[in-house]
């Protein structure tokens, strides 16, 4: 028995003895892994470091080699640098190096020769990426995988090009690699999946199983909704969107019903959060590659804005504006960021991280679009000074939807009887729709008067009609807020007078009554009538430009013709435009019984004595210079202080190729100028002698060409020189046309990103992960190019990013 009992015992160490592990320096070990400990990752699975392979370093001198990584890591890190290919940064000059007697320097040309070649900027060499992905500790060529080459003399050498040389024969090291490549991306010869070989049919199944989840959650994303559910166990009656999703389609379906859920392998139902994750960011993912090829080698620009999401972190977002092949003008959401601290450092730190992951180079940057933020606009350490360094070509330009709101703002204020209106309108608004009672008040009136209105015959009826609307606040950020809250009041005039009469009346206390009472002695003067709609007519003009500058396919020669209009529309106003203003008025004073003063009668200001009153003027004297004509002037004194860009040199010389009134202001000696002094990186010193002669040619041809009639924006010209195929022979023109176009004109894109993270991040769902975020963003806010990403495809590289237990090829 003692027998049997010690052969039950014998392991293998009875045969063989455990090799002691040796003690091994850390000087090789990542930053970014702790291998302090060696023992454990062999006794527990627990110990498995994750690494983010999104944040994997792209600059061949920097990144960690292969070999330092954890082992049963590695095919996971090299899928990873396969799918983001070589880094391959193209940059307009590449630093000198000195060769004997001559300076050389790197060539971008070398990338199309050779496919495998990288570039290191930091270091300013080249490196071999198959070689990388696949060197051991000792590597075979150094110079090409930790060092760097260097040696540029020595590549175009005919038969001696270095480059020529490391790929070598079919046996070489280099090409072995390239085709250990080749190996790990053919998941279906692996040794695991050929062993445990599934039929087609199974196959096809757990394709139709994940094509069922892949759907599920491209729906959910676009609609900004949330997976998970409180309870996902069986006995549950809701188990959260996703998994009620897949039950729906499963009914819709019994093909798919037969294989999702409980149907489906415990080892591959394709349902938990990580899965879900997994599957959302390869969508994003092709997403930004599809923005990434829509722009090309294109020149970019960059819109940047910060908020705060409902966990009370700092978000970043980042939009890219750019002119695509067919030359039309595009404003592309591109990442949102959580940062630490505003600081410019920072942000630049962050926004050229998201560029630099993404192959995008900052010397390919021409425009940047910030608020006035001293962080963001600051001359000598703000954002924009920052980038200015690295790129002086990517001008800044002040977002021009905020410039107009604080054109608005600082105007309400300079005049004391605007700012005294705006404020009286605020407490009417906070007055009458605080309580949920007298906003009830407040649509029970207002259903009253539309009722009456309609029976008499002064409003028309008809679809969208007639509706039952709440009282606007007006907010010093928010656009376009203050001429809402103004449209608000005078459409419910009559409704709030009404509301305002019941709280004198039945007010639950003192204060309340007298507050009511004060309101309605404001809303009864002759004053604040004038006061509203001389704001009416006024922000009516103005809400026409600021609805105007959130268009995405605006440029900045037209945004400026827009401002200019505006000034001049408003110099109407003031000179033409009192007159039927006040009779507009009196009739409706006349209307609600409302004291109507002699207009020719002396005005008496403060409290009427006439020690206190310094100029004896009229009632109409008053009204017209001392309110209508001060808030009109005011609001064009601040539009021509914070719109100064007219005497910018860069926008006057490019109104030059503005196509309006059949190319009137065109130029060719400005153009040129505008090229050879802002844009002297873009064009080379021979380029400059063909901008001449195709300026003039240009002249005779699409000036006088009937498809360039009748256009009156820079955009529309871009578009129709791609659309004639006039943009190859006028090519250099055309660059130039597209430089202008990328030029920033207001962040709009970036507020409605933030709106949209609102719908995505709520206070239920405020713990959500940062890249959980950024993907479920760039889902829902580019939703044309998400919804057209073949779900095939997806699949595919769900497959070959990790080992999957069950065969989907």
């Amino acid at each position: 028995m003692e027998t049997q009992g010690n052969k039950r015992r014998k392991t293998i160490f009875s045969f063989f003895k455990p090799r002691e592990p040796t003690s091994t320096s850390e000087e090789h070990s990542p930053s970014n892994i702790d291998i302090s400990n060696c023992n454990d990752q062999y006794s527990s699975k627990s110990q498995r470091v994750e690494i983010d392979v999104d944040s994997l370093e792209r600059d061949p001198s920097i990144r960690i080699p292969i070999w330092q990584h954890p082992v049963n890591q590695r095919d996971e890190i090299r899928r990873a640098y396969i799918k983001m290919g070589p880094y391959q940064p193209i940059m307009p000059v590449y630093p000198r190096t000195e060769s004997g007697q001559q300076y050389r320097r790197f060539q971008s040309s070398w990338f199309k020769q050779f496919s495998w070649l990288e570039y290191s900027p930091s270091k300013d060499a080249a490196f071999c990426f198959p070689c990388f992905l696949f060197e051991n500790k000792k590597a075979h060529y150094p110079t090409f995988t930790t060092e760097g080459f260097k040696s540029w003399k020595r590549v175009n050498d005919g038969s001696r090009c270095s480059f020529l040389l490391h790929t070598g024969g079919p046996t070489s090291p280099h090409n072995n690699a390239v085709n250990s490549i080749d190996a790990l991306m053919n998941l279906t010869q692996h040794i695991d999946k050929v062993m445990n070989v599934q039929t087609s049919e199974e196959v096809q199944k757990n394709r139709l199983r994940l094509m069922a989840t892949i759907e599920s959650i491209r729906w959910l994303s676009l609609q900004a909704c949330a997976f998970r559910g409180h309870d996902e166990s069986l006995s549950s009656n809701n188990c959260g969107n996703f998994i009620e999703m897949i039950r729906l389609i499963g009914r819709m379906n019994g093909s798919i019903d037969d294989v999702v859920l409980e149907k489906a392998p415990k080892n591959a139902k394709y349902t938990s959060p990580m899965i879900q994750k997994e599957i959302l960011h390869i969508m994003a993912n092709k997403v930004r590659n599809k923005i990434r090829e829509e722009i090309g080698d294109a020149k970019f620009c960059i819109l940047v804005d910060e908020a705060k999401d409902t966990s009370n972190k700092e978000q970043m977002a980042i939009v890219l504006r750019f002119v695509d092949v067919a030359g039309f003008l595009r404003e592309r959401f591109f990442a949102i960021v959580h940062v630490t601290d505003t600081t410019a450092l920072t942000l630049k730190k962050e926004i050229s991280d998201v560029l630099d992951r993404n192959n995008l180079q900052i010397s390919n940057m021409r425009g940047q679009g910030y608020d006035g933020a001293s962080n963001m606009s600051g001359t000598w350490n703000g954002l924009q000074a920052l980038f200015l360094r690295d790129c002086p070509y990517a001008y800044y330009v002040h977002c021009f939807a905020h410039r107009l709101q604080l054109a608005l703002v600082v105007a309400a204020e300079r005049e004391t009887s605007i700012w005294l209106f705006f404020s009286k309108l605020t407490s009417i608004v906070n007055l009458v729709s605080a309580s949920p009672k007298r906003h009830t008040e407040l649509r029970s009136a207002q259903a009253i008067e539309i009722a009456h209105m309609v029976a008499t015959g002064e409003r028309e009826t008809g679809r969208g009609c007639n509706q039952i609307g709440s009282l606007h606040r007006a907010g010093t950020t928010r656009w376009s807020s203050h001429f809402d809250s103004i449209c608000s009041l005078i459409d419910m005039y009559k409704a709030v007078i009404t509301v305002l009469e019941s709280m004198v009346n039945e007010g639950s206390s003192n204060s309340l009554r007298g507050e009511a009472s004060g309101s309605l002695i404001v809303m009864r003067s002759f004053d604040f009538i004038f006061i509203l709609y001389v704001m009416h007519k006024i922000m009516g003009i103005t809400d026409l430009l600021c609805r105007a500058l959130q268009h995405k396919s605006l440029d900045i020669l037209n945004a400026m013709d827009l401002v200019s209009s505006t000034k001049a529309l408003l110099q109407t106003l003031r000179e033409e435009g009192f007159d039927s203003l006040l009779m507009n008025v009196e009739s409706v004073c006349t209307e609600y019984d409302i004291e109507i003063p002699n207009m020719n009668a002396c005005y008496k200001g403060a409290t009427g004595r006439s020690c206190q009153q310094k100029d004896s003027i009229t009632f109409e004297h008053y009204y017209r210079v001392g309110i209508f004509k001060a808030a009109i002037d005011f609001q064009v004194t601040e539009l021509n202080s914070r719109f100064n860009d007219g005497a910018v040199e860069l926008l006057m010389l490019s109104s030059a190729l503005e196509p309006k009134d059949n190319f009137k202001l065109f130029n060719a000696g400005l153009i040129y100028s505008l090229a050879e002094k802002f844009y002297p990186g873009d064009f080379t010193a021979q380029e400059m002698h063909y901008l001449r002669s195709q300026l003039e040619h240009y002249k005779c041809d699409v000036l006088c060409h009937e498809s360039f009639q009748n256009i009156s924006t820079i955009s529309e010209l871009c578009q129709r020189l791609v659309e004639t195929n006039k943009s190859q022979n006028y090519n250099l023109i055309d660059r130039l046309i597209r430089l202008i176009l990328t030029l920033p004109v207001s962040t709009a894109t970036t507020e409605r990103s933030f709106s949209a993270m609102k719908l995505i991040k709520t206070a239920i769902r405020n713990k959500i992960e940062e890249d959980f975020l950024a993907d479920s963003m760039i889902v829902y806010i580019e939703r044309e190019l998400a919804e057209n990403i073949d779900s095939d495809s997806i699949i595919d590289e769900f497959y070959s990013l990790k080992n999957r237990r069950a065969q989907l090829q």
